[in-house]
């Protein structure tokens, strides 16, 4: 990144917020072998950093820490894309060596890298839970394949629950296990809603 050196840290902090922005279009690889679903990286750090939010709330932690470890979890992925398990048998990303390069000059060197280094070395407390938040975002969507038919997913969700550490985050987890992915939606209306909803009303007739 010897090209770098010279630009200004406004225009590095420009650098950085477009490299952001290529996490729109890094997808996540493990769905190749699903058969079903999709998402890119930045869909799963949004979600990621929400229940990193929620679960510290629950457990009475740091919430502002928890969520920004979430939310930059995988942000070295913008340069070094994602690996599935079967690509990590035969390659290897320099994942520190990445965030180092893509924060060099911004001024967030500190903030963001001490983010990292705190979810590697899950010590903490916020670092387990945005541990478990990031198992948590691909539970939910394990939950949303099988529920519409994907067996596989059914038997991936068994083993994705088992690496929740936290009892906030197994209560979660849990709960998904057992909840409708639509049920936030489709119980929402009165249930007269859906077949009433092409414009009748109770004092006209069919």
């Amino acid at each position: 990144m010897v090209n770098m050196k010279g630009r200004d840290k406004l225009t590095r902090i420009v650098d950085f917020l477009n490299e952001c922005g290529m996490l729109r279009k890094t997808p996540r690889t493990g769905y190749q072998f699903l058969g079903s679903g999709s998402e890119s990286v930045a869909e799963h750090s949004f979600r990621t950093a929400v229940i990193g939010h929620v679960l510290a709330l629950m457990a009475d932690a740091d919430v502002a820490r928890t969520t920004y470890m979430c939310l930059f979890h995988d942000l070295h992925e913008a340069r070094t894309g994602d690996f599935n398990y079967v690509n990590q048998l035969y390659n290897s990303s320099e994942r520190t060596t990445a965030l180092k390069h893509a924060c060099d000059g911004t001024g967030l060197e500190d903030a963001v890298l001490g983010y990292w280094d705190e979810l590697e070395e899950t010590e903490t407390l916020e670092a387990t839970l945005a541990q478990d938040a990031d198992q948590l975002d691909f539970i939910l969507n394990l939950k949303e394949e099988s529920d519409q038919g994907n067996t596989y997913a059914g038997q991936w969700l068994e083993s994705a629950l088992k690496r929740v550490r936290t009892k906030w985050g197994r209560e979660l987890a849990e709960t998904i296990a057992k909840t409708d992915h639509k049920d936030w939606w489709f119980l929402g209306p009165d249930s007269e809603w859906w077949t009433h909803k092409n414009g009748k009303d109770d004092k006209k007739t069919s």
